[in-house]
């Protein structure tokens, strides 16, 4: 239950913020929301955010019940979690969280959100590669390795299997 509680409080206040909170204050607030007409911009829209919100919380529940982990780092998972949308991408809760943010810049049609969206991609990115792989090449070693060689780190491929 805790693991659980930790996960939550961890979507609620990063993810969250960057991609629901800080889109919506870009955007003008949650009235423009639930005060825009639907057209085709908003229908467009509806594909990204549902995605990207559903690969983030599949990401969660693996990393909560295979990694017995949270997406924070200081409570990061202790297994390495290769299964579901890991098994195409290695960082598919970025991904999830850039197609949140990509929804809300074709919802709202709004460039500075296209902007934040890119800014974001750099700071993940730097996060990722300065700081992430690092630590988790220390934590598990060849079997990490073997997966980097296997899963591309931004751009979906084949599945990786790993019993191969």
């Amino acid at each position: 239950m805790l693991l659980f509680v930790k996960n939550f409080l961890f979507t609620v206040l990063v993810p969250g913020t960057v991609a629901v909170y800080i889109p919506l204050r870009i955007a003008g607030g949650w009235s423009m929301v639930m005060n825009s007409t639907w057209g085709w911009r908003q229908v467009l829209a509806i594909a990204p955010l549902l995605l990207g919100t559903a690969t983030y919380l599949g990401c969660v529940w693996d990393f909560a019940t295979i990694g017995r982990g949270t997406p924070a780092p200081i409570d990061a998972p202790k297994r390495l979690v290769a299964v579901g949308p890991y098994r195409y991408v290695r960082n598919p809760m970025y991904v999830g969280v850039l197609s949140v943010v990509t929804g809300w810049s074709v919802y709202f049609w709004s460039w500075r959100l296209l902007v934040y969206g890119a800014g974001l991609a750099l700071v993940f990115h730097l996060f990722v590669v300065l700081y992430e792989e690092p630590r988790l090449a220390r934590q598990f070693g060849a079997s990490y390795e073997r997966y980097c060689r296997a899963v591309h780190r931004w751009i979906p491929r084949r599945p990786y299997d790993q019993a191969a």
